[in-house]
């Protein structure tokens, strides 16, 4: 960056304090997908057991617009709980309360609605301390940028978003007033006819199917029979009265005149997504009109842009390896002559305009060379949720330095659902730099022993359950092709539990001992040429191209998506320090008892015991 792009007093956001600002991201518990899963399932378990208001001739079956109203909200609100939390308890307080002016607090007496309120209060609970997190992160942030503020670089102060957003959210109601005008012609048209016909009594005398869409009703009223399509069959039993209205040869019944109901959900459609397409506009006109307001915090870091979704991930300005993303967001450039009210922007204004479109292109194309790391200032305070903006060099080599604001709310970097980013894609097995781990070992005389954790363990005992139910459904069956299947995956089987429940590496002064799950070997220092994490195992190389290596280990993807570092990463780290900085290497001998033992043996002795009492019990 020329030092004339760099503001005065810019300070470093440097490994320690960005690792402090991950920290404070949510508990695993409060991620939003829990709470929107249990919304769901609980609004489906009372939309099946609630209690349905019968179509009567006192009231009859046709529009209800405020209860619409109440599903629009109903449908936006998992959506806000994920995207728009403050709006989200709105939404909850919202449908809450009109199930209370429906049924009374009474209604919480049923299981289904109690667990509604339960979800309620259990997505309620998260979004409270997802706020509350993202409170901590912007005192971090404040607290690592300093005093130093900064007015916004000229052309991100006019920079406002949204106007795509609005679009299409008047597009979206004017389908959704498209459906409210058609409905309401049919209920008027129904009303009109209405008044006009003759009102007569009569009886249900039969109820068929006549397709496989549609229940028909037969009623015969003054010795004529009618037949009327219904959506609610169980309101009208064989043998009942109904009301019906007759006008020559046209005729409705009462209680149910009309069916509007693909209206009704045209409406509920267009306008829960218009209302979600509003939202989104408006509140990112707020933030970045209020991104623009006065002086903003500033910090010196780095960025780099993933080539398969173009999304700016931001590193700490001493990661110049790109190690570990601090948060990720997208991000648009902007330009000083940009007018804050002008919809349309030649592709060619502007000094970004070009590496815009390059960026566009190797998007669509699905991919192009990994983005160099570039050195950037951050302006603006980042927490989950916020708006920020950046000043950098249009590449590593350019002199060039444009500005780019987000357009999507800041995230932080943290493991997740479907984790993406750009050391997601250069490498399955981001190493700690070895200086960080020996930082964190001491020498010892002793030997160092690393075994089987817990969720390794937790691992085997899954497998060993499928090894048990697995002999146990093909000896069932008796001769047929499942006791091939069962000779071919029962070795797997066996090794894989025994590796996992009891896998060990031993360190000493020579060299590593290796316990899998047939036999333990020794691997001397000298002959070791790497120490890597693959496949939820370890991988032991040597100089003469074999390896040595333990799997499984645990489950790395689950362990990551729980919060926890995969314990077998951390052993991985530790050996792989222990063979570069030869000074922590214990300094004695391990005897025996800490070179491990094989349990594969055993466990074979234990699943042909096993076997055999299936087949005395069977």
């Amino acid at each position: 960056m020329p030092a004339e792009h760099i503001p005065p007093g810019t300070t470093d956001w440097r490994t320690p304090d960005a690792r402090r600002w991950l920290a404070a991201v949510p508990a695993l518990w409060a991620h939003p997908l829990w709470a929107v899963l249990a919304l769901v399932v609980s609004v489906v378990w009372e939309l099946e057991a609630g209690p349905v208001a019968a179509c009567t001739s006192a009231d009859p079956c046709g529009t209800d617009w405020p209860g619409l109203g109440v599903a629009v909200v109903m449908v936006l609100t998992p959506y806000w709980v994920w995207r728009q939390p403050r709006l989200a308890l709105a939404g909850l307080a919202a449908v809450l309360a009109a199930l209370v002016v429906e049924e009374g607090f009474t209604a919480f007496g049923r299981p289904s609605a109690l667990a509604f309120l339960l979800a309620v209060a259990f997505a309620t609970a998260g979004i409270v301390h997802r706020l509350a997190a993202a409170g901590r992160q912007r005192s971090l942030a404040l607290e690592a940028a300093g005093p130093v503020a900064q007015p916004l670089p000229a052309a991100a102060r006019t920079f406002r978003r949204g106007r795509l957003f609005f679009v299409l959210a008047a597009l979206l109601l004017a389908v959704a007033g498209f459906g409210f005008q058609q409905a309401q012609q049919v209920a008027d048209a129904y009303e009109e006819r209405a008044a006009g016909a003759t009102e007569l009594s009569g009886r249900v005398t039969a109820l068929d199917r006549s397709d496989e869409d549609a229940d028909v009703l037969t009623v015969t009223a003054d010795g004529r029979t009618h037949r009327f399509e219904t959506a609610f069959p169980e309101d009208f039993p064989v043998g009942s009265r109904v009301d019906v209205v007759v006008d020559g040869d046209w005729a409705a019944l009462v209680a149910e005149p009309y069916d509007v109901f693909g209206w009704e959900l045209l409406v509920l459609g267009g306008s829960a997504a218009a209302l979600a397409f509003l939202v989104n506009g408006a509140v990112g006109r707020t933030r970045s009109r209020r991104l623009g307001r006065g002086p903003l915090p500033v910090l010196h870091v780095l960025v780099r842009e993933d080539h398969k979704d173009s999304r700016t991930w931001v590193f700490a300005a001493d990661d110049p390896e790109g190690f570990r993303p601090i948060l990720h967001f997208h991000s648009q450039y902007v330009f000083e002559d940009q007018d804050e009210d002008e919809d349309d922007r030649d592709v060619d204004e502007g000094p970004g305009a070009a590496v815009g479109l390059d960026r566009l292109t190797e998007i669509i194309r699905g991919g192009g060379p990994t983005p160099p790391l570039r050195e950037a200032v951050l302006y603006g305070v980042p927490y989950a949720g916020a708006e920020v903006a950046f000043a950098a060099r249009t590449d590593a080599d350019a002199a060039e330095v444009v500005v780019e604001c987000s357009v999507t709310a800041v995230r932080p970097a943290v493991p997740g659902w479907g984790k993406r980013g750009p050391q997601h894609h250069e490498q399955k097995d981001p190493q700690r730099p070895v200086d960080e781990v020996a930082a964190g070992m001491t020498p010892t005389a002793g030997p160092r022993v690393w075994r089987a954790h817990g969720f390794s363990r937790a691992v085997g005992l899954g497998l060993l359950l499928v090894q048990g139910g697995g002999i146990w459904a093909a000896l069932d069956e008796g001769p047929s092709w499942s006791l091939l299947w069962l000779a071919v995956v029962l070795p797997w089987l066996v090794t894989s539990v025994s590796t996992a429940l009891t896998w060990r590496i031993t360190a000493d002064r020579n060299g590593l001992w290796v316990t899998g799950a047939w036999r333990v070997r020794r691997v001397p220092w000298d002959v070791i040429t790497s120490v890597r994490h693959s496949d939820d195992g370890i991988r032991i190389s040597r100089a003469e191209g074999s390896s040595v290596g333990v799997s499984p280990t645990g489950w790395t993807w689950l362990e990551r998506r729980l919060g926890r570092e995969p314990g077998a990463e951390r052993v991985t780290g530790e050996v792989r320090a222990l063979l570069l900085r030869p000074e922590l290497r214990p300094s004695a001998e391990a005897p025996s008892g800490q070179q491990g033992m094989p349990v594969g043996p055993p466990l074979v002795a234990l699943s042909v015991l096993w076997g055999a009492a299936v087949l005395l019990l069977l």
